[in-house]
């Protein structure tokens, strides 16, 4: 049991849960700018039933991953925390396959239950958008679809994280959506997109090696570099598209992650091919999508004073 337990929560990696409180958190704090008010209850059920699917995404994953060998192909020297099966819990045997589907079926339908339970007593459009979001996490990995391996992943990842969860929690705190949501999540989305995008770099060979043709492997690191520089002026443009529209000034706060984004580029132009040496890319990637979070987050809230 004890085992089972430490694969569970090694595979669980609380530590990347930020990527879906991020949009939580900002889709949050905009109803607040936008209306005054704040239900904590429902926020707590929101981020329960969303914790949910994301551990169940990530066990689906870790176990196609298993299935088709990556975890297996990729390198000694290019596992690092953000390469594939980072947590390795299936190749080390913390856990086996019968326990990595109860966990994705399990949590799966947790967060499914949830969002059902919110869309029955608090607000009904909650359940087209966490349909919509479950059926990613499901795609994601899973046959038939395996969106990772048909490079569709990153499109599922951007609009779950980005539009899908900031609509969702504004929605379950006002009863109503408006057309700043949306922009307010197009950063988020392109954002959060190229995490997993510099994430694939130590995978690289792998991927090939198992067919897992993802935006980086159609692309090669070169091109890629040139999409990983784009979504960085796509988030950026974004802001400044949300500026104009809404003549919040505060949201230009998000520039001040500027200097890491540069110093990510340039780290992947020089250590594309020198995965320990890329490490700080994808720490500089993650920092930026996290000081966006939190400039959008306090931007949204500076709302109510203008």
């Amino acid at each position: 049991m004890y085992r089972f337990w430490k694969g569970f929560w090694l595979l669980a990696n609380p530590k990347f849960w930020i990527a879906s409180t991020v949009p939580m958190l900002v889709g949050t704090a905009l109803a607040y700018g936008v209306t005054g008010s704040f239900n904590l209850y429902w926020f707590l059920i929101s981020i329960i039933g969303l914790y949910f699917i994301e551990i169940g995404k990530m066990a689906a994953n870790d176990w196609v991953d298993y299935i088709t060998g990556v975890d297996f192909a990729v390198p000694l020297e290019n596992i690092t925390p953000y390469s594939g099966g980072r947590n390795r819990v299936l190749v080390n045997g913390y856990l086996c396959l019968r326990d990595v589907t109860l966990i994705a079926v399990v949590m799966l339908c947790l967060g499914g239950l949830f969002g059902i339970y919110i869309s029955l007593f608090r607000e009904p459009q909650i359940f087209w958008i966490g349909t919509a979001g479950l059926f990613l996490a499901v795609a994601y990995s899973l046959p038939p679809f395996k969106f990772a391996y048909r490079g569709l992943g990153e499109l599922a990842v951007g609009l779950a994280f980005g539009p899908l969860i900031v609509s969702g929690a504004f929605v379950i705190q006002t009863h109503f959506l408006t057309g700043e949501v949306f922009l307010v999540s197009l950063p988020i989305g392109f954002l959060i997109t190229n995490i997993l995008f510099i994430n694939q770099y130590p995978d690289y060979e792998a991927d090939i090696l198992c067919n897992k043709r993802n935006w980086l492997v159609r692309l090669g690191k070169t091109k890629g570099l040139k999409l990983y520089v784009s979504l960085f002026i796509l988030a950026y443009v974004s802001v400044i598209m949300l500026f104009i529209l809404t003549k919040n000034p505060f949201w230009l706060l998000s520039f001040i992650s500027l200097p890491m984004v540069i110093h990510a580029v340039r780290v992947t132009a020089i250590s594309m091919n020198d995965i320990p040496n890329l490490i700080p890319a994808n720490v500089s990637t993650l920092w930026v999508y996290q000081i966006n979070g939190l400039t959008m987050l306090l931007s949204a809230l500076l709302k109510r004073f203008l």
